[in-house]
């Protein structure tokens, strides 16, 4: 089963161009199995493996603790193995064609009441240039619910601030054009024009947001501030920059936008991943119904 899980992983890369993160996770995955086949079923090619085969190997990973999300994963690499194996000829037949993956999680996202987002974003006095930076990029992450690495790769020339956007690049190097509010407005050209100029070195690019030696921020420095930040705040549970995201579609969810155009914000590829945020807290299903219902 080697030689075809070497030749598939070069399908991998030269034929669909896919990352070598990815590569490395799918070979992982199929090495795995590719062990636990020979040592419990003696099976020494993928030919000879079975849909029962697939099943077991499942149910032991489960019994074994591995989490729903990580055996969706293992599914499917699992389908694209044996789907590109079957479509060439190599196996008789695609015998994980009946495999279903695990019903996922429904774990809400954890987020920020409105109350909080104010708390913090107002703690962040931007009498300094660090402090200007900081509450900027609080502000942005709330504002247009930019993930934490198109925070940190934002540029100049992508920022037009008196049209009120930003454009920025997310996942499958897609790009995209965000709504940037008024306080995030603000915020950034308070930052760009009385911030940002001390933190300018000889080679700084030109990222928007600068660490103390010029360079680009770096996801982990982001994670550190907004944590900080959220401390300073005297917010109790930690925070970090996803929960910023999270509170961003949720606010505008509750306020009454519409999920496409969420979707469209957040840079979704399928609107199932937005739906998450249609859940609706107790005591907000409580006052609508109070407020509307006749014997309410």
């Amino acid at each position: 089963m080697g030689s075809a899980i070497d030749l598939f992983i070069m399908h991998l890369a030269t034929e669909r161009g896919l990352s070598t993160n990815y590569q490395t996770l799918v070979r992982r995955n199929l090495e795995a199995f590719a062990a636990w086949a020979g040592r419990e079923r003696s099976r020494g090619g993928a030919a000879e493996v079975t849909t029962d085969d697939l099943s077991d190997y499942l149910a032991e990973r489960k019994k074994g603790g591995l989490g729903a999300s990580s055996i969706r994963q293992v599914v499917v690499v699992l389908k694209i193995f044996f789907r590109h194996l079957a479509g060439r000829g190599k196996v008789p037949r695609d015998v994980a064609d009946d495999l279903l993956p695990p019903r996922p999680d429904q774990l809400l996202p954890k987020t920020l009441n409105e109350g909080e987002v104010e708390r913090l974003l107002e703690s962040v006095i931007p009498d300094t240039p660090l402090a200007m930076r900081d509450r900027a990029i609080l502000e942005l992450l709330y504002a247009s619910g930019l993930r934490l690495a198109e925070t940190v790769g934002a540029l100049l020339e992508n920022l037009h601030l008196e049209e009120g956007f930003i454009r920025v690049t997310g996942k499958g190097n897609k790009t995209r054009v965000v709504p940037v509010g008024d306080a995030a407005r603000g915020a950034i050209e308070h930052y760009l024009r009385s911030g940002r100029p001390a933190l300018v070195k000889p080679k700084t690019p030109s990222h928007v947001f600068l660490s103390v030696r010029g360079a680009p921020l770096s996801r982990s420095r982001v994670w550190q501030i907004v944590r900080e930040r959220a401390r300073r705040a005297g917010i109790d549970e930690p925070v970090h920059p996803h929960q910023l995201r999270h509170s961003f579609a949720t606010h505008l969810l509750g306020g009454g936008a519409d999920l496409r155009v969420i979707q469209e914000m957040l840079g979704h590829a399928d609107i199932s991943t937005t739906q998450i945020y249609t859940h609706v807290d107790e005591r907000r299903l409580k006052e609508v119904h109070r407020k509307f219902h006749p014997r309410g």
